[in-house]
């Protein structure tokens, strides 16, 4: 996505293609999640059959709030699938917490050196996990028989992980700042240290005079 601002026509586009995106935040548009993916598109910069989770439906979709001709699904960004869950082998799991780490969703959960569950409830089938993982104990376990993209999603899956990511971004970022706030030394102006120096000097004065 272009580091300029977009102006509103362009984000309000931006905010209806998001709209129609599955909210997988799988990254497999090429983008770091569905809303980037949505502001290349608006701007131009990206095309509209770059999301295998969203499939033909979801060309479809793109192609009606764009005006776009409707196009086949770029097979350089994946194929259209059923719906998978990720699956932890609890016999191989080390409990290293780095598909924790990549999980939009918060949908893994566990603590270091222990092995880890998968909430299947809020699992989006990203398959951020499974690379992640560096014992290769993730599989992802397909779960929608014969139906894809949006025939194996819905409004209410696809709200929930939007919800779902957004309060996961909001959590990270407000460690960042904690993280950046503990690490910045206090910087003391002259002012402050003439105040300091008064008040010390004030203080042993009078511990003198009541000697």
């Amino acid at each position: 996505m272009s580091g300029q601002p977009q102006d509103p026509q362009t984000a309000q586009l931006a905010e209806r293609i998001n709209a129609a995106l599955p909210q997988t935040q799988c990254t497999r548009c090429g983008f770091a999640d569905c809303a980037a993916y949505a502001h290349a598109i608006a701007s131009g910069e990206a095309a509209i059959n770059q999301c295998p989770p969203g499939g033909a439906e979801g060309v479809a979709r793109l192609a009606a709030i764009t005006g776009q001709s409707a196009l086949a699904l770029n097979p350089e960004h994946g194929l259209e699938k059923p719906r998978a869950l990720a699956v932890i082998d609890e016999d191989w799991c080390i409990g290293c917490t780095r598909c924790m780490k990549v999980c939009p969703t918060d949908a893994i959960v566990g603590i270091h050196k222990r092995m880890h569950t998968i909430l299947d409830e809020h699992c989006t089938g990203c398959e951020l996990c499974v690379d992640a993982c560096p014992v290769d104990c993730i599989s992802m376990e397909e779960v929608t028989g014969e139906a894809t993209g949006w025939d194996a999603w819905s409004p209410e899956l696809q709200e929930q992980a939007r919800s779902r990511y957004s309060a996961r971004q909001a959590r990270l970022r407000a460690a960042s700042e904690l993280s950046y706030v503990a690490r910045t030394p206090t910087r003391t102006t002259p002012a402050d240290a003439e105040t300091r120096q008064a008040t010390i000097e004030a203080i042993v004065a009078q511990a003198r005079h009541t000697d």
